[in-house]
């Protein structure tokens, strides 16, 4: 009888990694942004685009309830911040279930698949702040899931930055999880294979180039233009592959090759670097979609990728530390219009559908006087604040605005700020510097943004956003007081 148990034991192995093989592409939803698109407009765009499945960074009330009966498959995330609070409370965790996962099933039907528990906590970069709480918050997370009778419907995961994973010989095949967390990492994976629950991993072939001027360019793309690599007669000829594959190989090193696989996050920016530019989004984009819609995998795990494009919409409020780019992911502008062309794989031919009901403030914008000079001495200060509060990242170096002349400059950071604060009048009152124009200033590839009438939703966004702009009017009187 031990045989039979044995293959009893792998067809379960097999059906739990078809359930989570899912066909489609999938979406990266985030929120950091100052005027986010209505969610039902959100929702809209996913539908019209034919996505299958998105993936939200938090639990907001509003983007959950306008999934309902949409169909859409949801990953909700649980922030980085919430960690030590869930991994030292099983109430916590339950409550948080409750409210965010169980309520939205059964009383606005959103078809929630997963929780991701973290967004990418073991990165180096933060230095070992989130490595006591995320597995106590996973652990927590589903004792809470089967509790509530959601754990056969509903999967934890931990969306991990590649960097939990190196090799020894710099091929796939000398893959291991990172010497300094193997053993949590090891812990975690045998938590997920317990629960048939995947492995979520970030991919970046971006940031390998942004972070290295020595990496191959082409070796980004999936056109095949780059020197191969040879692993042991195994040839790769995109870093993808090679990436996901040392993943596969640290997996099956440590007795868990059968692991599902979730690829988290996977894109190119447009924007704030040299590298980030539509050409190349539109190439990585589609040579990606090219590759998982035909079902052909990687050496090492052919078949279908459950896969999440990064991102679905531009982000102004993202955090910039990375780099300029991070506001740029989006496959749509701010305002929901494509950027490319982009074949899905579904039937849009290419054709991305931009959001509808789009709804703008007036034409109308805040640029530098003719008559200003640039040696005037507020001029410096009046951008540096503008650009501290608003978003001045298309500005630099082979980026959309890097034709602009210094006026230029000027007045996209002006104007970056007004529209921001939703054409405020007091927004552009610049000493001597500022007024406001109605012709459009944008140039060639340069476009000067107007804003999106503010959506706040529920009655705590409403109260966020209301504080949020009335700290940054208080913030310009006290500058203008300062500079006057």
């Amino acid at each position: 009888m031990g045989w039979l148990s044995k293959a009893f034991r792998l067809l379960l192995i097999s059906l739990s990694t078809m359930a989570l093989s899912v066909s489609g592409i999938g979406a990266n939803w985030g929120s950091q942004a100052t005027h986010p698109l209505p969610p039902e407009t959100v929702v809209g765009l996913l539908r019209d685009n034919q996505f299958q499945k998105v993936k939200l960074f938090d639990a907001d009330y509003d983007s959950l309830r306008a999934l309902g009966k949409s169909g859409i498959e949801v990953m909700v995330g649980i922030p980085n911040d919430m960690l030590a609070s869930l991994a030292t409370s099983v109430k916590a965790a339950e409550k948080w279930v409750s409210k965010n996962v169980s309520s939205h099933i059964t009383t606005n039907n959103v078809n929630i698949r997963y929780v991701a528990v973290g967004n990418e906590p073991f990165l180096e970069t933060y230095n070992g702040s989130f490595l006591r709480t995320t597995f106590p918050a996973l652990q927590n997370i589903q004792s809470a899931l089967i509790k509530a009778g959601l754990s056969n419907q509903v999967k934890v995961t931990v969306p991990l930055n590649a960097d939990v994973y190196e090799s020894s010989t710099g091929l796939p095949s000398g893959g291991d999880f990172r010497a300094d967390i193997h053993e949590l990492m090891l812990a975690i994976v045998k938590f997920l294979s317990n629960n048939g629950a995947p492995f979520t991993v970030n991919i970046y072939p971006f940031i390998s180039l942004y972070t290295d001027s020595n990496f191959p360019v082409e070796y980004a793309f999936f056109d095949g233009n780059a020197s191969p690599l040879n692993d042991g007669g195994t040839i790769y000829y995109n870093m993808f592959d090679a990436n996901h594959d040392t993943l596969v190989w640290a997996l099956q090193k440590n007795g868990f090759g059968n692991l599902p696989i979730i690829v988290g996050e996977i894109g190119w920016p447009t924007d704030g670097d040299q590298n980030a530019n539509r050409e190349y989004a539109q190439r990585f984009n589609q040579g990606f979609m090219a590759q998982i819609s035909g079902g052909k995998g990687t050496p090492m795990r052919p078949g279908p990728i459950d896969a999440y494009l990064f991102s679905l919409i531009d982000e102004d409020a993202k955090s910039i530390q990375p780099g300029n780019f991070e506001r740029h992911w989006g496959i749509f502008t701010f305002d929901g219009l494509a950027k490319y062309r982009l074949n899905l794989g579904t039937t849009n031919s290419g054709a991305l559908i931009p959001a509808r009901n789009v709804h703008y403030l007036e034409r109308k914008w805040c640029v530098m006087k003719s008559s200003a000079r640039l040696d005037d001495p507020d001029v410096a200060p009046s951008v540096s604040y503008a650009c501290g509060l608003a978003d001045c990242t298309s500005l630099g170096y082979l980026t959309s605005c890097g034709n602009l002349d210094a006026r230029g400059n000027v007045s996209y950071a002006l104007n970056s700020y007004y529209q921001q604060n939703n054409q405020l009048d007091r927004a552009c009152k610049f000493p001597n510097i500022s007024t406001i124009v109605k012709t459009d200033p944008s140039v060639e590839t340069c476009t000067f943004k107007i804003m999106i009438q503010p959506y706040y939703g529920s009655a705590e966004r409403r109260v966020g956003c209301i504080q949020k702009t009335w700290g940054l009017v208080v913030g310009l009187v006290l500058f203008l007081c300062r500079i006057l």
